[in-house]
């Protein structure tokens, strides 16, 4: 079995945040319905994060020279983050099981030693309601952390608290 990739920070290369078409992951011309997943990062004290990278990537669409099935995104000064990407399918879990459409995000920020790693679902999606890890969360408060919500024509928002009343469901992996 090969060792683990350690972790690592996303410096040196943080000013690369600033190139917005690393948070366009149809840039390279994937075809398929495009979407737009955004929100904001918020502390415990519900003040904006202006200073994160959040990563996404996702399983379905499989990645291709036209789709790397991978972005990054900084918070601006609001702490909003936004990708451009395809609406993900479902994906065969473990077993039989079918995983509702998602994609990952990780989350770097001052003051993580390591990246916090959630999903964000599709909120309405009928397989959400089977979905192994989401049938995992018994609070339904807590669930609906991990549910983005429609915010417009293919548009999507999920904003996403580190700490505190409203903390979304990270996963430890």
């Amino acid at each position: 079995m090969p060792a683990a990739t350690a972790q690592q920070t996303v410096g040196p290369y943080w000013h690369l945040l600033q190139d917005p078409r690393l948070a366009d992951l149809t840039r390279f011309g994937a075809p398929g319905p495009a979407i737009v997943l955004q929100g904001r990062l918020f502390d415990g004290d519900g003040s904006a994060v202006t200073d994160a990278c959040v990563e996404l990537w996702q399983a379905d669409p499989p990645a291709s020279e036209l789709f790397l099935g991978f972005g990054r995104s900084g918070a601006d000064k609001s702490g909003q983050y936004g990708f451009v990407t395809l609406k993900p399918g479902p994906l065969r879990g473990r077993g039989n099981a079918t995983e509702a459409p998602h994609v990952a995000l990780a989350i770097h920020a001052r003051g993580l030693t390591r990246p916090l790693f959630t999903r964000a679902y599709f909120a309405g999606d009928p397989l959400n309601e089977n979905d192994p890890l989401l049938g995992l969360i018994g609070d339904p408060v807590r669930r609906a952390s991990l549910l983005a919500e429609p915010a417009g024509a293919n548009t999507w928002q999920l904003d996403i608290r580190l700490r505190g009343n409203h903390e979304v469901v990270f996963l430890d992996v």
